[in-house]
């Protein structure tokens, strides 16, 4: 390939502050298949390409979703990475979302109990970027499961911005959901 003396210097060229995409320019360009063959999400109006993951993030994922599904059958659903609306420029895509009951043919949920995110090559994106998103949303709770320090970091309280509670879950301990106390995970069946 040969090069041009012309070629366009892309910082000369960018804007001064990007564009961002409002959700439902995202939702129209998924809509028409533009990321049919990739894993993307939308963060603060930026599309994010979702890191592949291995077994010991996939295996979690199943593991609760094999433990929450049959304890909230007819009270809550519970959905397997699937797309959430924050706001109007955030839809990520979390590991699990527990939300009020509902079909969501239409549109995806904007109102969830519990999101929790299975957290082994992303802890850093997850707590620093997804914490305070999910908490400018009013998520009710935010669990990452630390696969790295074998660990449930538990999020509750939203102020509007960030979580004012934060505690941590290990081995030998079990964490509750705050909307159905009832339904309680052991973190020694997430890493044993």
């Amino acid at each position: 390939m040969v090069q041009s003396d012309a070629m366009l210097d892309l910082e000369l060229i960018a804007p001064e502050k990007p564009r961002r995409l409002k959700r439902s320019e995202y939702d129209e360009l998924a809509r028409l298949g533009v990321f049919e063959d990739e894993r993307v999400e939308l963060l603060y109006g930026v599309i994010v390409e979702m890191v592949p993951q291995g077994p010991p993030h996939d295996s979690r994922i199943t593991e609760l979703g094999e433990l929450l599904i049959p304890r909230l059958v007819g009270r809550a659903t519970v959905r397997v990475q699937s797309s959430y609306v924050c706001d109007d420029e955030s839809e990520p895509v979390p590991d699990l979302a527990i939300v009020p009951l509902g079909k969501y043919r239409e549109e995806h949920p904007a109102r969830a109990y519990c999101i929790i995110e299975v957290s082994r090559s992303s802890v850093r994106k997850d707590r620093l970027v997804k914490a305070p998103l999910y908490a400018a949303s009013r998520v009710d709770e935010y669990w990452m499961v630390n696969v790295n320090d074998r660990c449930i970091e538990v999020f509750r309280d939203s102020d509007g911005s960030r979580y004012r509670s934060e505690r941590s879950f290990g081995m030998g301990e079990s964490v509750s959901l705050a909307a159905f106390p009832d339904v309680s995970i052991a973190v020694t069946a997430l890493f044993d």
